[in-house]
């Protein structure tokens, strides 16, 4: 992309997402723009997605995300040099934001916020580290040698001194001063706290009160619990520190409280409860490495396309700090190079010469960058079959990986070029096993096959005749109605990938205006579910509808919901199936979009869409074509 389109495209990024005033801050990782933004509503998503540089938009973790891919970089640059007053959160900016979405996905969030900015320089390093492992092991440098010395040096900073990177970067993300918060950290490693200790658990004393020594280099909890302890023990303190003497009251003040917090309570605390996340991790390997892998394999792409996939590396960081390898970080290659094998196959299967070249142009970075966005999104959510198929490959390969207890010697991104951070006794099924993940993925998807044609319509103005006709001829109406009154929107602007991507079939969404589920269509009660929160339905024409009420409101175990009808009962188009309080739920924190989705559509040759527009209980938003005989 030229530097002239990297500013138009930033441009309409920046117009598109509400204006340079609608953006609180701005940072991004490898592949995503990830704007927090005032008011979401404000975004034009559909525009942003259709933009010339954009892969798609995805909305999770309190984030707006704009995935842009390879060239990501280039992108938020641009956007900062035309947009000097957005604030890059990454380059720490004071601006104060509400707490969005549940506790987990803020914690998820925080994660991601620290360790993002720290990620290339561990990946970085990590990877001298692992050459030169491959260097010495085969007698080509000797670790004795002044050479060795030097270049270990290089990569063992990041992790030896990773408590002050990660108390610089919290400082950041709890909007606290980073110098301090360095300062703070820096005093658990400076020599003449460490030179009390012999080994992890010795005993000194404070004034009279006890003190847990531990070795803090290479540690991620206490760091960040101490800093974040610390973003409450600041604002305190400015509340009573006069300004004329702030300047070295405050870092005082700070330095005696929170090094004595530190030493005597969160850091041990600290310590112990890694070490307990490493051994849970560890264990589960090691009881069952099939089933984890299984899951790591199969589920890692789906937490990348909703981006919280970040509050995962804490625990591989914890482990390559505690053990010197991880064994999470293999499984996730079997997601990586099962996209790859995507590309592959769609690449040879489709004759669709725009997708052909899309294909063969994502290959490269998924194989030697381990940047897979281009294809999740491009190829695999769009076409839908692949991603099928990379999800059952992943599964496979990450449980074949998983149950060998393969293990990652450093932190890097999975890809081709990273193969010496994998290099050790398990290097061997690593191989056969990211093998096994691309080949399989490939295989899938080619025999799988996919429609890259323009087969379906989404207007209620195409083939009328042929829906008439069709209908004339089949069994049972094609018609169905909207379930629900409110604004009827696009199946693929739903915030959860199962949804947007069509995982479970084509359909509708809705933005409800009242807590009222009706039937679209006569038919069957297949399946009522007895938290209230979704419906099946089953007509005589073997149409198979799913409603979903809301968003993980399963969660809610039943809370707000009465379902009206029982499983078996015939129910007639317009009849009222569930009721729900929509504020209620809204006040409990839970997206509220409903989503009316045919489940077997792919038996039908088309499912026709009318107009996206406001709706109630009693219009026609859809009909079914089905295939030739």
């Amino acid at each position: 992309m030229a530097k002239k389109n990297y500013e138009q495209l930033a441009k309409e990024v920046v117009n598109k997402v509400g204006g340079v005033e609608n953006i609180n801050s701005l940072f991004h990782c490898v592949t995503r723009l990830r704007f927090k933004l005032k008011d979401t509503s404000k975004a034009d998503k559909e525009s942003i997605k259709n933009l010339k540089g954009v892969l798609t938009v995805v909305e999770g973790n309190g984030q707006f995300q704009v995935v842009i891919g390879n060239e990501v970089t280039d992108v938020f640059d641009t956007v900062l040099k035309m947009y000097s007053q957005i604030k890059n959160e990454a380059g720490g900016d004071n601006i104060e934001e509400k707490p969005s979405g549940n506790v987990l996905t803020r914690a998820f969030n925080t994660m991601a916020s620290i360790f993002n900015p720290i990620i290339i320089a561990l990946a970085g390093s990590g990877m001298i580290k692992a050459v030169l492992v491959i260097l010495t092991t085969y007698g080509f440098m000797d670790k004795a040698g002044s050479t060795y010395k030097i270049l270990s040096a290089a990569g063992n900073s990041v992790f030896y001194f990773l408590p002050l990177f990660l108390a610089f970067s919290a400082a950041k993300t709890f909007k606290v001063n980073p110098f301090i918060s360095v300062a703070i950290i820096g005093a658990l490693m400076e020599p003449n706290f460490t030179g009390l200790m012999k080994a992890n658990g010795d005993m000194a004393s404070f004034a009279g009160i006890p003190v847990v020594l531990m070795g803090y280099s290479g540690t991620v909890i206490p760091a960040i619990l101490t800093i974040w302890a610390y973003s409450y023990l600041e604002k305190f303190l400015k509340k009573f520190i006069p300004k004329s003497i702030e300047i070295f009251a405050l870092s005082m003040a700070a330095l005696f409280i929170m090094v004595l917090l530190a030493a005597i309570v969160i850091g041990p605390i600290g310590v112990t409860l890694g070490n307990g996340l490493g051994y849970v991790v560890n264990t589960i390997s090691s009881s069952s490495g099939l089933l984890a892998g299984l899951i790591v394999g199969a589920g890692w792409t789906y937490l990348v396309m909703i981006g919280i996939h970040w509050g995962i590396v804490p625990l591989m960081v914890n482990n390559f700090s505690n053990y010197g390898y991880d064994v999470i970080k293999p499984m996730t290659a079997a997601a990586t190079f099962a996209s790859a094998g995507v590309a592959l196959g769609v690449f040879l299967r489709s004759k669709n010469k725009e997708t052909k070249g899309l294909a063969a142009s994502a290959i490269v970075p998924a194989l030697l960058g381990g940047v897979t966005e281009p294809i999740v999104y491009g190829l695999s959510i769009k076409y839908k079959r692949p991603l099928i198929a990379q999800t059952i490959a992943g599964g496979i390969a990450g449980a074949f990986i998983g149950a060998f207890h393969t293990k990652a010697i450093v932190y890097v991104f999975p890809a081709l070029t990273t193969l010496p951070a994998f290099f050790g006794d398990t290097f061997t099924i690593y191989i056969i096993g990211i093998a096994m993940s691309f080949t399989i993925s490939a295989a899938l998807t080619y025999f799988l096959g996919f429609d890259d044609g323009e087969t379906t319509s989404k207007s209620s103005n195409i083939a009328q005749g042929e829906v008439t006709l069709k209908v004339s001829a089949g069994k049972g109406n094609l018609e169905l109605a909207s379930c629900i009154k409110g604004e009827m929107i696009n199946i693929e602007e739903v915030n959860d990938p199962v949804f947007s991507g069509k995982t479970m079939g084509e359909g509708v969404a809705f933005i409800p205006e009242n807590g009222i589920i009706a039937s679209p269509i006569d038919g069957t009660i297949e399946v009522a579910f007895p938290t209230g929160h979704a419906i099946g339905i089953k007509t005589s024409s073997n149409i198979e509808i799913l409603i979903h009420v809301g968003i993980n409101t399963v969660e809610l175990n039943g809370e707000h919901f009465e379902m009206l009808v029982k499983q078996g009962e015939t129910v007639k188009r317009g009849q009222e199936l569930i009721k729900f309080n929509l504020e209620k739920i809204k006040e409990k924190g839970y997206d509220t979009t409903t989503m009316m989705i045919i489940t077997n559509s792919s038996e039908f040759k088309s499912v026709n869409i009318e107009e996206y527009r406001h709706v109630s209980t009693e219009d026609k938003i859809m009909n079914l074509i089905r295939k030739e005989a």
